[in-house]
């Protein structure tokens, strides 16, 4: 497989966003890369796919900005771009929640990192011997291509949904260990974020979302692919594509911040 397909976010202020878009868009032209990059006044969010030489040019010239200088890509192997173009487009939001309340870039929630996950579901409890609960932040046709089995899903359709359910249902989760996850990393953080400032102690994001915890474990707990925003529609437990036929349209070519 010779396509490398990375995503990457940041959530960090960003002003000049018109000449930071078409900076962007002239140096995915020239190395002839496709996907979606999102740029709002909180961060950027990218999902590409090239060949090797390519990515590694364009990382590096990301990289250069020194607002970017620490951005670090998940990537996957594909044997075809699964994109049809390139889009880089300006928008409120990279991760659409319309909470202004929650901002990343003024400080994360805690994280915890794939082992140690993994560690806690063997174990059954965190480091301090409380329940840990999973809770998938993720749409609904995405929980559909995989999940970790035992977690918390809410059927949203969009991610605007996600914090009325969770107002709905906090008593779930007194005195336990919530780690939220999708599919890397941005809609957990944000949601653990809200969790947070809900009052919630014991909240963690999954770093780096599944597509991290798939890299980084075994695949131990998950069960099922990962659906991504492309057209491979999901990624087995290798990071390579499920072959997994293209579901319904609402799906096809949707901007991945819903």
């Amino acid at each position: 497989m010779s396509i490398v397909n990375i995503s990457a976010y940041k959530f960090i202020s960003l002003d000049g966003l018109p000449a930071l878009r078409e900076r962007l868009r002239e140096r995915c032209e020239a190395l002839a890369l496709k996907g979606t990059i999102l740029l709002a006044p909180e961060g950027i969010n990218l999902f590409l796919a090239g060949s090797r030489a390519s990515i590694d040019d364009f990382i590096a010239s990301l990289h250069e900005d020194p607002r970017f200088t620490d951005i670090e890509p998940k990537e996957s192997l594909s044997d075809e771009v699964p994109f049809g173009r390139l889009r880089v487009r300006l928008k409120q939001e990279i991760i659409t929640m319309r909470l202004p309340t929650v901002r990343p870039e003024g400080g994360r929630a805690p994280a915890v990192d794939a082992p140690t996950l993994q560690r806690w579901l063997d174990q059954g409890h965190d480091d301090d011997g409380r329940e840990v609960v999973l809770l998938d932040t993720r749409n609904d046709y995405e929980v559909e291509v995989g999940k970790f089995p035992q977690a918390v899903d809410y059927r949203i359709a969009s991610f605007t949904e996600f914090p009325a359910a969770i107002a709905a249902d906090r008593a779930r989760y007194d005195d336990k260990t919530i780690v939220s996850y999708c599919t890397g990393g941005i809609r957990c953080e944000k949601a653990a974020l809200h969790m947070q400032d809900l009052g919630m102690p014991h909240v963690y994001q999954l770093e780096g979302g599944i597509l991290k915890y798939l890299e980084q474990t075994d695949g131990t707990h998950w069960r099922g692919d990962c659906f991504v925003f492309d057209g491979r529609v999901a990624v087995d437990s290798a990071l390579t594509p499920a072959g997994i036929p293209m579901p319904a349209p609402r799906a096809k070519d949707k901007d991945p911040d819903a």
